[in-house]
């Protein structure tokens, strides 16, 4: 990663701003590998050093990856003025510069949503060229039928606007399951307004490989573990 200020690793991670941070090294509060910090501008490999703020260890991230279990009534999106965002729910603990929902999911849709602060990972798992596949757990106002899921696996064009074809397996009389690697605005639902049918709630299972936690309550979160990062990008798919 390279060499970068202290004050600048500190208030990366969340734990001081650069203004506190110059403030605990007057106060002999901040070591790297040991030595007393002296300046604020000082720098360190953050993905080597050992650093301690107050006699704790810094754990350093370099990107956080976060799996929340979006309630309805909440947006995707980093702020708003007028509404609860997927980041209001975050304590502040965690939260920090960057961090912004990777797809979004409508404001009364829920299941798994990936907030993080890696650009490059985020653009990878919307892209349709990574065929990287969702998988949406979907209620309708109506009974469904095979007809209706050969519909979806020919590809579906509404207006002006083409979907891929996509796998749809009902589980219940108006309940399905379907499987989609493109992320086009307010897909799912204009896939199934397109065969008549209205969708009554949505709750995405699955991105990539990672299934959603079902120990998770809506509106709580985990971070990710390692292998859970890398199976975002999976292309693996079926439902």
């Amino acid at each position: 990663m390279g060499l970068l200020r202290i004050d600048k690793i500190l208030s990366s991670q969340n734990i001081a701003t650069r203004t506190e941070t110059k403030s605990m090294i007057k106060k002999g509060l901040i070591t790297v590998n040991g030595e007393l910090v002296k300046r604020p501008e000082e720098k360190y490999d953050p993905d080597t050093a050992v650093i301690n703020v107050a006699g704790k260890r810094v754990d350093f991230k370099k990107y956080l990856y976060i799996m929340m279990n979006k309630p309805a009534g909440v947006l995707s999106a980093s702020r708003d003025n007028y509404t609860p965002t997927v980041i209001d729910l975050l304590p502040d603990e965690i939260k920090r510069e960057g961090l912004f929902p990777a797809g979004r999911l409508d404001k009364d849709t829920t299941g798994f949503l990936l907030i993080t602060d890696d650009g490059e990972l985020a653009h990878k798992m919307l892209s349709p060229k990574s065929h990287v596949y969702k998988l949406y757990e979907a209620e309708c106002d109506r009974k469904l039928t095979k007809q209706d899921a050969r519909k979806f696996a020919e590809g579906i064009v509404c207006g002006d606007i083409s979907f891929l074809p996509a796998e749809m397996k009902i589980t219940g009389e108006n309940k399905a399951l379907v499987e989609i690697c493109e992320g086009k605005f307010h897909q799912v639902k204009k896939m199934f307004s397109s065969v008549g049918a209205e969708v009554i709630s949505l709750k995405r299972l699955r991105i990539g490989e990672i299934f959603l936690d079902e120990s998770l309550k809506q509106g709580e979160f985990r971070e990710l573990t390692e292998s859970e990062i890398k199976g975002i990008l999976s292309r693996k798919h079926g439902i």
